[in-house]
């Protein structure tokens, strides 16, 4: 058993300190980046980039809820056009094409919402060749890191790394096939939920996303 798969986490901030150490080898690198994937993800990428001085932006991904059970996923949306369906979900709680189709229009709609409000003009970061870690509040199914890393690929990055501070053992064993690195210090073999692990998980606002990242981005330009 993981020894850390009892701890419980305080907040995404200290969750985000947690990822520092296995990290530290990325620091002071101009080709890697820390890609968030909003709005819980943000907090905790921010503590990484910041303690490793490296550049932080997003990578906008949307769950596809179940319509009677939200929180479970039966698939994900990123940046792009991608979409993944989790097919195991699909079979355990079958929806049909119509109403599949509805989730996807109204997670594009918010998809495209965040981009607008969090990124204003800014430019899409470019990827190609970069070495680009990717940080959520951590996985459940792991769908929404799934469709992330899918829509990364098309960019052609030198290297993925996953660096979040819990998911069930089973998510993480089948993700790290699909990186070249996964960073995930807290492994739990129980697993009911992502905010189960913290003491805090209330929800990161838009209002705290974009503070993060226009305190990250400044001290780009300065530094």
């Amino acid at each position: 058993m993981n020894p850390l798969s009892h701890s419980i986490l305080q907040d995404r901030a200290a969750a985000g300190r947690c990822l520092i150490e296995p990290l530290l080898s990325y620091a002071n690198q101009p080709n890697v980046i820390v890609l968030a994937l909003p709005r819980g993800g943000v907090p905790v990428a921010y503590e990484v980039a910041t303690a490793l001085k490296v550049r932080l932006d997003l990578m906008l991904v949307r769950k596809l809820g179940v319509p009677s059970r939200p929180e479970y996923a039966m698939g994900a949306i990123a940046s792009g056009g991608i979409q993944i369906r989790n097919e195991e979900a699909l079979r355990v709680h079958p929806i049909d094409r119509a109403a599949f189709d509805a989730v996807v229009e109204r997670e594009t709609r918010e998809l495209l919402r965040r981009e607008k409000v969090y990124r204003g003009t800014r430019p899409s970061v470019q990827l190609k060749d970069q070495v680009v870690i990717l940080i959520d509040d951590g996985l459940a199914t792991g769908a929404s890191m799934m469709a992330a890393i899918q829509a990364l690929r098309v960019q052609a990055p030198s290297r993925i790394v996953v660096a979040v501070p819990v998911a069930p053992v089973e998510t993480a064993q089948a993700l790290r096939g699909e990186v070249d690195e996964l960073v995930c210090p807290l492994q739990p073999e129980w697993f009911t939920s992502i905010g189960h692990w913290y003491m805090d998980f209330s929800q990161t606002t838009d209002t705290e996303v974009i503070e993060l990242l226009q305190r990250a981005w400044q001290r780009e330009e300065c530094g």
